[in-house]
């Protein structure tokens, strides 16, 4: 059997005794592999596939679990019940206002939802001669300030052999399990990367989209550009910090293309598109210019307050969607 799951202690928790696990998943054939973090936001650490027979490692993130808890830059973060800003932290739905805690006190904004340090749970290790899955799940009670609605989220990491390079998949659902409608948003913030790599050697291609015209003191969004087509962009001497709509197609998904010449290899990411899916996308590069973050999400940039791309799960309802990645 190609693929192994295989877990060994990553570190223990202020206030705790038992070290919190890091789980791997390998095909043993190729050397591909992937890590998951439950015990701490349930984040994928590390991420590295095989183009013309060299394995390449294409994420960044904290090396140790010291440096997971200090890290402000959300690296590879699942971010839920919203991703990106909620301007002041407050918002109104279906006639109450609520106020999040602000985690973003420079621009006084509530940002990412708050699962990305949190404990989930291992509920299915699957390993097949095609696939290896480790899904995993955080329960909330409707305990959290600002946001007393509980919910079941559940991701699913896998590794799977196709007849091109092997994909590395995130899935994502979650279940209202309150008695009340709840708003609902969801985005992933991995920063890809080429081994260190400098940006500036790198080009990205996005698919079709319009361009978020944010706020630069609150990068709170103001308006929208007209569509863009689709084209590549050299990241020589570019900062990007940019939010997108992205242009619906037949097809049910788009990709952004990441470009290393030097490694003759492109980093695909391919996001589900249409109603209530990842019809959003932020790529940011940050100022040590050694990874592009790129960043799928089901809404825009403040949508508790905006309503764009914000979804109304009512109880007993799930929400869902893919996101996946390979080395072209």
């Amino acid at each position: 059997m190609a693929y192994t799951i295989t877990s060994e202690p990553f570190g223990v928790l202020p206030d705790q005794h038992d070290p919190i696990l890091e789980y791997t998943i390998t095909d043993t054939e190729t050397g591909e592999y992937m890590t998951i973090v439950p015990g701490y936001g349930g984040i994928v650490r590390r991420l590295a596939l095989r183009k013309n027979e060299k394995l390449i490692p294409i994420l960044y993130a904290p090396i140790s679990l010291e440096g997971m808890i200090a890290d402000e830059s959300y690296a590879s973060a699942l971010m839920f019940p919203y991703p990106s800003r909620i301007k002041h932290g407050t918002y109104r739905f279906e006639g109450e206002a609520y106020a999040l805690r602000l985690n973003e006190l420079n621009r006084d904004n509530s940002i990412h939802g708050f699962v990305n340090d949190k404990p989930f749970e291992v509920t299915n290790k699957e390993v097949t001669s095609t696939e290896a899955c480790l899904t995993i799940r955080y329960q909330n009670k409707g305990d959290v300030v600002g946001y007393p609605f509980p919910f079941d989220f559940t991701v699913t990491y896998s590794l799977r052999k196709t007849a091109g390079p092997t994909v590395m998949h995130l899935t994502y659902e979650a279940l209202n399990t309150g008695s009340r409608t709840c708003p609902v948003a969801f985005g992933w913030h991995p920063y890809f990367t080429f081994n260190g790599q400098s940006v500036d050697t790198l080009t990205i291609t996005m698919a079709d989209r319009a361009p978020i015209v944010l706020d630069q003191k609150t990068m709170i969004p103001t308006g929208r550009e007209e569509f863009r087509e689709k084209g590549p962009l050299p990241l020589a001497n570019v900062q990007l910090d940019n939010a997108y709509e992205l242009k619906p197609n037949e097809e049910g998904f788009v990709e952004t293309s990441l470009r290393s010449d030097a490694a003759d290899a492109s980093i695909v990411v391919r996001q589900q598109t249409g109603p209530g899916k990842l019809n959003y996308l932020v790529c940011y590069t940050p100022p040590r210019r050694e990874s592009v973050a790129i960043e799928a999400l089901t809404a825009n940039v403040d949508a508790f307050n905006n309503g764009e791309g914000l979804v109304a799960l009512a109880p007993g309802h799930t929400f869902c969607g893919d996101i996946s990645v390979r080395l072209d």
